[in-house]
């Protein structure tokens, strides 16, 4: 057996920094928010979306915790919750009735100031 395959999942947090936090609180606001929604709006299409881009934030959340392939993780998180953000103000503001700021709501502007914050601190965790 390889090494990998004996290797236990245990949350290692010893090699975590401030930044690392951030990010992980920023993913699991957001995260949180896309549950809440996904389970407002299911079993509509837009729920389930909802609820797939809240999994995938709280998954990408416990690969961090426990330190399986973060770089990875940090790479992909990036397109993830660019576009994430993109989508929301194209479906809600160029292609949707609602008008920006105003009508950006509460959730809205938890969730967009969670992953603008994720999205940087993804950026500096590359470096």
């Amino acid at each position: 057996m390889s090494a990998t395959a004996n290797r236990q999942f245990a949350i290692r947090t010893g090699s975590l920094t401030g930044l690392h936090w951030v990010g992980i609180i920023a993913a699991l606001v957001s995260g949180i928010v896309h549950i809440r929604l996904g389970l407002g709006f299911a079993p509509s299409p837009l729920g389930i979306s909802f609820l797939i881009a809240g999994v995938g934030f709280l998954a990408a959340v416990a690969l961090v915790l426990l330190d399986l392939r973060r770089r990875t993780v940090y790479g992909l998180g990036i397109p993830f919750t660019l576009g994430q953000v993109v989508l929301w103000y194209y479906l809600n503001f160029v292609a949707g009735p609602k008008a920006f700021p105003a009508d950006v709501g509460s959730l809205g502007v938890v969730d967009k100031v969670a992953q603008v914050v994720l999205l940087v601190v993804l950026l500096a965790l590359l470096r």
